[in-house]
C-alpha cells in the first residue's frame, strides 16, 4: 500500500481525539474500518504509532515522528489546493518572490515590507556569497531577484544577461573594539590600521587594493562570516571593514574611513525576459524604502547623509 495525504488525515484525528472510537466518529467512519484501516498504515509504515488502552490512544515515537511530518504537509497540501482554485476561477494567483543574497542591511527590512503590502505573496531567500552565482540562478528562473553589492564603481558580470539597478551607496566603515585607541575618533586613516589583524567576509576583494593605495599589505586577514566577524573583533582579535547600516553592537563602535577610500553599492538584479520583470520597478522601490528603513538606528550616519547627497539613495540609475 502506498501511504496517502487520506492517511496521514486518520494519523492526526487519531491524536487530535486520542482514541480511534472519537476519530472515526469525527471521520464518518464505523469504528471497525478505522482500525482496519490504521492497521494498514502501520504496516505500511512498519511499526505501531500509537500505543492503545483503555486510557485511549497516545502516539508512539514512530507515531510522533509521522506526525509531525503530517502537520507540515497537510497545511500545505491545502494552501495548494486553495491556490489552485482561486486561480482556475479566474482569481488572481499570489506573487512569488524569491530573492538571492547575503550579508544585505535591507533583506529582512525588504521581506517584511513585501509581506506587508502583499499578504499572500509567497517569499522565500537564498543565501550566496558570490554574484555570479546568484545571477547564474536568477538566469536560469531558480531566482527572481538578487540583492547583493559591489566596492566602487565596479559591475556584476554581464554574462548572464541581468539588468542592474542600484539601490543606495554607502561608504564603507571600520568596526572597532569600544576600547581601541582609535574609537575615540570621527574618522580614522586607514594607514592608521596598518599594524592591525583584518577580519573580512568572503568576497570583498576591493580592501587588499585599497590598502595598497594607503601604503601598506594587511598583516594578516581572517575569513569568516558576519558572525565570526563581530565575535573577532569583540574579542579584540582583529578589526573589520562593515557597512554604514551595520546593527549596532554592544562593545563595538564604527568610524568612517578618513577620505572615503571604500565605497559599497547596493544593487538590485533581475532577468528583463523573466515573469519577475513585470514587478522588478515595485521591488526596486521596496528595496530603496527598505534602505531608508535600515537608517533609523543611525541617526549619526543619517545626518552625515544629509550633508553628503552623493551617498545614500540616488536618482533612478542603470548599472
Amino acid at each position: 500500500m502506498n501511504l496517502e495525504l487520506r492517511h496521514l488525515r486518520v494519523v492526526c484525528a487519531i491524536a487530535e481525539t486520542g482514541s480511534v472510537t472519537k476519530a472515526a466518529s469525527a471521520l464518518g467512519l464505523a469504528q471497525p474500518a478505522l482500525t482496519a484501516q490504521l492497521q494498514r498504515i502501520e504496516r505500511t509504515l512498519g511499526g505501531p504509532l500509537f500505543d492503545r488502552d483503555r486510557r485511549g490512544a497516545r502516539p508512539t515515537a514512530l507515531g510522533e515522528l509521522v506526525l509531525a511530518r503530517a502537520r507540515v504537509l497537510l497545511p500545505a497540501m491545502k494552501g495548494l489546493q486553495d491556490e489552485a482554485a482561486r486561480l482556475a476561477g479566474g482569481g488572481e494567483a499570489p506573487r512569488w518572490y524569491r530573492f538571492g543574497g547575503v550579508n544585505s542591511p535591507i533583506l529582512g527590512r525588504l521581506v517584511h515590507r513585501l509581506a506587508a503590502e502583499q499578504p499572500p505573496a509567497q517569499i522565500t531567500t537564498y543565501a550566496s556569497w558570490s554574484v555570479d552565482e546568484l545571477a547564474q540562478l536568477v538566469a536560469g528562473g531558480r531566482l527572481d531577484f538578487a540583492l547583493t553589492g559591489v566596492c566602487g564603481d565596479a559591475v556584476p558580470s554581464a554574462e548572464f544577461g541581468l539588468s542592474w539597478r542600484e539601490v543606495a551607496v554607502d561608504p564603507v566603515l571600520v568596526l572597532l573594539p569600544e576600547t581601541h585607541p582609535l574609537a575615540a575618533r570621527d574618522e580614522v586613516r586607514l594607514g592608521d590600521l596598518r599594524h592591525e589583524q583584518w577580519v573580512a567576509a568572503p568576497g570583498d576583494g576591493c580592501f587588499a587594493a585599497a590598502c595598497a593605495r594607503a601604503g601598506f599589505t594587511p598583516r594578516k586577514v581572517y575569513e569568516t562570516d558576519v558572525r565570526g566577524c563581530v565575535d573577532l573583533v569583540d574579542a579584540g582579535e582583529a578589526v573589520a571593514l562593515c557597512q554604514a547600516t551595520f546593527r549596532p553592537v554592544d562593545g563595538l563602535v564604527t568610524r568612517r574611513l578618513a577620505g572615503i577610500p571604500l565605497r559599497w553599492r547596493l544593487l538590485l538584479g533581475w532577468h528583463p525576459d523573466s515573469p519577475a520583470a513585470q514587478g522588478a520597478e515595485l521591488v526596486l522601490e521596496t528595496a530603496k524604502a527598505a534602505y531608508t528603513d535600515s537608517l533609523a538606528p543611525h541617526p549619526s550616519y543619517l545626518a552625515w547623509l544629509l550633508r553628503n547627497p552623493g551617498f545614500g539613495v540616488q536618482q533612478p540609475s542603470r548599472v
